[in-house]
């Protein structure tokens, strides 16, 4: 059994080990020239370090219980009511989703909302599917909400807020509009009541509490203006302490994100390599430029069709260049973001969201996932964009 087990491990390194040794491989060739290089680095260590450090924030916390107590509370505030517990579900996959990232709600809330739903005896699909879907489309409104978003503010030079003020309208229509879907799709299911559901039982009330108070101290610090990266390294480096004083032997090295981090590596030195080729000038042809309404439905579905294609960051890395403003960045943003909703392999989250429902044994029927998330991301994506340009005041 343990050499199936790593057997299995070693299998899920092969992608993210490949892509990082084409990377290298195109720096050692010097493909990839080294001021390119030096430029790319120098923009994206501190993102990866925000990478790292919320990773395991995010692992700890789950670790102390503290997204464990959440569903239990839920439970308790949904009063016996499937329909009201499911809106409180939506609140948390948000929440999770704009201060935390689309990969915490895939990896951790899914999971929970999931068994909190088997254990009520309610379908458990609706809940899967708030959760990958708004994983994805709640992800524009802060720059933390999705590498994508911290990327296209190291390029704008945005504050937080400033960010929050380009993508405000699109984010709301990328919440609302997948949210009326889900409630035609699964009304039914998300009627009647549910019985009393019993608490999980707190290991450690003070790693829990310190938990809750490193994140509740960390949210905040995300939007202050600071570089995300220094209260992300300071909220880690605290759990840290406090888990080697009270629970060691919960610490393990499967918490760092070395799959994650390996691929994106190796995808930003690819990107980086192919645009230093000519990439940018080959996308200009297709990318179109403007800002004129059908010019950012153009470039938002171009993004949203390379998204489904290969995945969204590649496809984000691939097309920024010919972004080129703001309000067509913001586009793009939309495209990759709130469109990775049809293939499987669209977006990280996606992927991470499925691993996670099969241990839990909930079937997904791809098919049936597809034609879904086409039609779900067919009426968002324009629609965002139509929000962009309404809140913009362009012509």
């Amino acid at each position: 059994m343990k050499q199936f087990a790593w057997l299995k491990a070693a299998r899920s390194f092969l992608l993210p080990g490949a892509t990082l040794a084409a990377g290298l491989a195109t720096l050692a060739s010097g493909v990839l020239p080294l001021p390119a290089f030096g430029e790319l680095a120098s923009r994206t260590i501190p993102i990866l370090a925000f990478v790292l450090a919320m990773s395991l924030v995010t692992e700890l916390v789950d670790e102390a219980g503290l997204f464990r107590a959440v569903t239990d509370r839920l439970a308790a505030l949904g009063r016996g009511r499937v329909f009201l517990l499911w809106l409180l579900v939506v609140a948390v996959a948000a929440v999770s989703t704009v201060f935390l990232s689309l990969d915490t709600t895939a990896v951790l809330v899914t999971p929970v909302v999931v068994l909190l739903a088997v254990h009520a005896r309610i379908p458990p699909l609706p809940f899967a599917l708030t959760s990958i879907w708004l994983a994805n489309t709640a992800s524009l409104l802060l720059p933390v909400s999705n590498l994508t978003n911290l990327l296209a503010q190291d390029r704008l030079g945005l504050s937080p807020w400033r960010f929050a003020g380009l993508v405000w309208a699109p984010a709301v229509v990328g919440v609302l509009v997948p949210l009326i879907l889900l409630w035609l799709a699964f009304r039914r299911d998300l009627r009647g009541t549910y019985g009393p559901q019993p608490a999980h039982p707190v290991r450690d009330r003070t790693l829990l509490k310190a938990a809750a108070v490193t994140l509740l101290v960390l949210l905040p610090a995300l939007v202050s203006g600071v570089p995300v990266q220094y209260p992300a390294l300071t909220a880690a480096a605290v759990l840290l302490v406090v888990f080697v004083r009270r629970r060691p032997a919960a610490l393990r090295l499967s918490m760092v994100p070395w799959r994650p981090l390996m691929l994106t590596v190796g995808l930003f030195m690819l990107m980086e390599t192919l645009h230093a080729h000519g990439l940018t000038t080959l996308l200009a042809g297709v990318a179109g430029s403007g800002e004129s309404l059908p010019a950012l439905l153009q470039l938002a579905g171009l993004g949203a069709g390379a998204a489904n294609a290969a995945n969204n960051l590649p496809a984000y890395l691939a097309l920024e260049p010919v972004a080129g403003s703001p309000a067509r960045l913001a586009a793009l943003l939309i495209g990759v973001n709130l469109g990775p909703l049809v293939t499987p392999w669209a977006s990280l989250a996606t992927l991470l969201w499925h691993e996670r429902l099969r241990v839990l044994n909930v079937p997904i029927r791809w098919g049936g996932f597809a034609a879904a998330g086409l039609v779900a991301a067919a009426l968002t994506v324009p629609l965002a964009v139509l929000a962009l340009w309404a809140s913009s005041g362009m012509p």
